[in-house]
């Protein structure tokens, strides 16, 4: 009996790749969006109070439900928005913050932040989570990686707190509307920190004299405490897909689907694109600054997708290079085979 041992490199190799290409999804998963629903016109939204010191400066809607309590405005003031004391509109904003604090809660797979500071952190696209307080003592710089969809999903066992003149920098195409921060208790802003992403927190948020927010202030079942601050709800630039879909003329611009739990997009508009908030959007109906939405492709379930970002594309590399040298072998240990047939063949003559 002849034996075949070159058969074996190949047969290990070409399982390795296999290997390595079958954990390529799991190693980078790209997360949809937190639908956000009616809530998405809010930049500061109260279950009990809005109280305000100074002279803050909303843009935005401002609610309170089910409490009817406002107070500090002015001097502080509401643009390119309405307050909603204890109605409707508040009541139902409320609601889908319940929705949408539940979905962030729920997000996986999480990278353990427990125990530690944010601060001077860079972190990528992804769910990160404390099981209790968390906190922000310097900056930490949140990276897209070229992606602008890409969301960032902030979970809080307890408390948020930042300490003073800390900062939420984006870098990489990341936008403010993909940012959530999902608070088990209760939220903190230092003074003068510039926080970017929208507060989910379960009772109440406070921010110190001179914190900015881009993004948005949400508390269920609390207050929300200003102190000459600026809130500033977030526009979302929908980058769209690639696939044509039939029309029945030209059109300039591009325009977005709205759906109802999605982020908040400045419209469309016929002759300059997506970013002019007058704009009359596209044949769908008119598109303003308040209408919600949600990215392109990114339905608003915590489902997760595959994606290549570096971590997959060094699987995939690394796979990809694996059966190639199983190729490789298999070729040689043929070759290997022929040359020893062809030499008991003469050694028989």
């Amino acid at each position: 009996m002849v034996r075949r041992p070159f058969l074996a490199l190949p047969l290990v190799a070409a399982g390795t790749g296999l290997l390595l290409l079958a954990q390529a999804p799991a190693a980078f998963a790209a997360q949809a969006t937190v639908g956000l629903g009616t809530a998405t016109s809010f930049a500061v939204l109260a279950g009990t109070t809005v109280t305000n010191v100074g002279p803050s400066v909303i843009s935005g809607d401002l609610g309170v439900s089910p409490g009817s309590a406002v107070t500090g405005f002015p001097p502080g003031s509401v643009i390119n928005g309405t307050m909603h004391v204890s109605d409707a509109v508040a009541l139902q904003a409320q609601n889908d913050v319940t929705t949408a604090y539940n979905d962030a809660a729920g997000r996986t797979p999480v990278v353990d932040k427990t125990s530690q500071d944010l601060g001077g952190q860079t972190l990528v696209s992804g769910v990160y989570q404390a099981a209790n307080a968390m906190a922000l003592t310097g900056t930490v710089t949140l990276d897209a990686q070229g992606d602008p969809n890409a969301v960032f999903i902030f979970q809080a066992g307890s408390t948020l707190i930042t300490a003073s003149s800390s900062t939420v920098a984006l870098i990489g195409g990341a936008q403010a509307c993909n940012v959530f921060w999902k608070v088990g208790s209760s939220a903190t802003l230092g003074t003068s920190t510039t926080f970017v992403g929208s507060i989910l927190a379960l009772t109440s948020a406070t921010l110190q004299t001179g914190a900015s927010v881009q993004g948005r202030v949400l508390a269920r079942n609390g207050q929300v405490s200003l102190d000459t601050n600026t809130i500033t709800r977030p526009g979302c630039n929908v980058v769209p897909t690639s696939t044509a879909s039939p029309s029945s003329g030209p059109t300039s611009g591009t325009t977005a689907t709205a759906t109802a739990g999605g982020t908040d997009v400045p419209g469309g508009d016929t002759s300059t694109g997506p970013d002019n908030p007058n704009g009359t959007g596209g044949p769908d109906g008119p598109r303003g600054p308040n209408a919600p939405r949600v990215p392109v492709g990114h339905p608003h379930t915590g489902t997760v997708a595959p994606s290549t970002g570096p971590a997959g594309l060094g699987w995939l590399t690394a796979g990809a290079l694996a059966l190639t040298g199983a190729a490789g072998a298999a070729v040689l240990g043929s070759r290997s085979g022929r040359r020893r047939t062809r030499s008991r063949h003469s050694a028989g003559q």
